[in-house]
């Protein structure tokens, strides 16, 4: 995230932390972006703990707070490779890493797996046939599935949540020791519960890469969705989904057409522009050409919106935490939308000094939760300053798409700072344009003083 731009400012964070609205619409539980995972019943029929059943395994019943009955199958109690650990909770994406750990961690730490699946908006396709996945693995539980908007720290909280529900004594997830997904995961553990064990294969294991990793699950009769030909390392969810790995390795070459999943080719997209009206109350964006909207539905609307049209494409190199670079490509319509119009609206409504102070915290905010500090004093605090500060960006922005792009048509305001009366080029009684001239003098003294002191005058 080396740049503060209109999609993920720091890349490849599994959900755009960026500009004006973003620091607000993942702000706050009462918004719908942030679950409360405190017990299993606030998700109702949702919540699923589903059980894998072994042979000859012998099986505990237990009762969650939900008052739901599930199935925990155990495995043959013994030390691992490694240690012995007695029940790990994985953040679990039936991709390829997440599938070759779940029998790692029962070979090396021989420990029950729960598997953890959260649904962060990527869609029913992506998660259908996970449970079946996971038990093929070897996995003790299915999943929990939670509807949820934002990624790692959200469900890095919820595994924290579910690891004490579950009696589990660690947590594990798939993230290598090159990226900085693992940061962000394992300081939330840190945050929320520093007495979890923290299981990182990748910074254990004998697997050096994903090639690797298929033969590892191929040994072991693990069922992964990739192959040697593709083996792109994906993430997605509401806001955005990325694209790492297999060609995209290599910065001098050009991503495939066929790569993309959530926006068409700008060069295929309508020859015809669309408009789309963004309604927004004190900064959060509320409704698409008047319907009024949920966050996640808006958001939804606008990736399908955006998508159509090419809209929120790009391709990056970034510096990541560990200190390397690498190269990723990003597909975010939806939050391209919403970045653009409340910019847009914030140029009506902030004056120019608050403007210049939001951007700056702006960039810091992007910074603290790009290193995994989103449950960080300092966080907290800005959240309460851009919630103060966009008391007033209230009002509506009008875009137009076409192929690619995004440009605003309209905005509009009630609070609005602009006045006709006082830019108009016409004469007005309100500003007279003669006061410019000793504005100009005091303003432009220092400028002169240097001037005159080079010149001996």
């Amino acid at each position: 995230m080396a740049q503060l731009k209109a999609i993920s400012p720091f890349s490849s964070a599994s959900f755009a932390l960026q500009g004006p609205c973003a620091e607000k619409m993942l702000r706050h539980e009462k918004m719908g972006w942030m679950p409360k995972v405190s017990s299993f019943r606030e998700f109702g029929s949702r919540t699923r703990c589903d059980v894998a059943k072994f042979p000859n395994a012998p099986v505990i019943r237990a009762v969650l707070s939900s008052d739901t009955e599930t199935e925990v199958s155990e495995t043959k109690k013994g030390r691992g490779l490694r240690g012995k650990l007695d029940k790990v909770v994985l953040a679990y994406s039936g991709g390829l890493d997440t599938s070759v750990i779940v029998p790692w961690l029962r070979e090396n730490y021989g420990c029950d797996v729960v598997c953890f699946t959260a649904d962060v908006g990527q869609g029913i396709r992506e998660l259908e046939g996970l449970e079946q996945k996971a038990k093929a693995s070897g996995a003790s539980q299915g999943k929990y599935l939670l509807g949820t908007s934002m990624a790692r720290p959200v469900i890095a909280k919820a595994m924290v949540d579910v690891a004490k529900e579950v009696g589990a004594d660690a947590v594990s997830h798939g993230c290598t020791g090159k990226g900085n997904d693992q940061v962000r995961f394992e300081l939330t553990f840190f945050a929320l519960n520093p007495k979890l064990n923290v299981v990182a294969p990748w910074r254990e294991w004998d697997i050096t890469g994903r090639e690797d990793a298929i033969e590892y699950a191929k040994k072991h009769n693990v069922p992964v969705p990739v192959t040697k030909k593709s083996i792109y390392s994906r993430d997605r969810n509401l806001w955005h989904l990325s694209h790492e790995g297999d060609i995209l390795e290599d910065p001098a070459n050009e991503p495939k057409r066929d790569m993309y999943m959530m926006s068409v080719d700008p060069e295929d997209a309508p020859n015809e522009p669309e408009y789309v009206e963004i309604g927004i109350e004190s900064g959060l964006p509320v409704s698409v050409n008047g319907n009024k909207l949920s966050p996640a539905s808006l958001l939804a609307e606008l990736n399908e919106i955006g998508g159509k049209h090419g809209i929120g494409r790009i391709d990056m190199v970034e510096n990541r935490l560990v200190g390397m670079k690498s190269r990723g490509v990003y597909e975010t319509p939806g939050g391209t939308i919403l970045f653009t119009a409340a910019r847009e609206l914030e140029s009506l409504t902030l004056d120019r000094e608050t403007i210049q102070v939001k951007d700056s915290l702006a960039l810091k905010y992007a910074e603290l939760v790009y290193a995994g500090r989103w449950f960080d004093p300092l966080r907290e605090s800005m959240d309460a300053f851009m919630q103060k500060i966009t008391e007033t960006t209230t009002g509506s922005v009008t875009l137009k798409l076409y192929k690619g792009s995004v440009t605003v048509t309209s905005r509009k305001s009630p609070y609005s700072l602009y006045r006709q009366d006082i830019s108009s080029f016409e004469s007005g009684q309100i500003y007279d344009q003669a006061d410019a001239a000793g504005f100009i003098r005091l303003y432009g003294l220092p400028v002169r003083v240097r001037a005159m002191l080079e010149q001996g005058i």
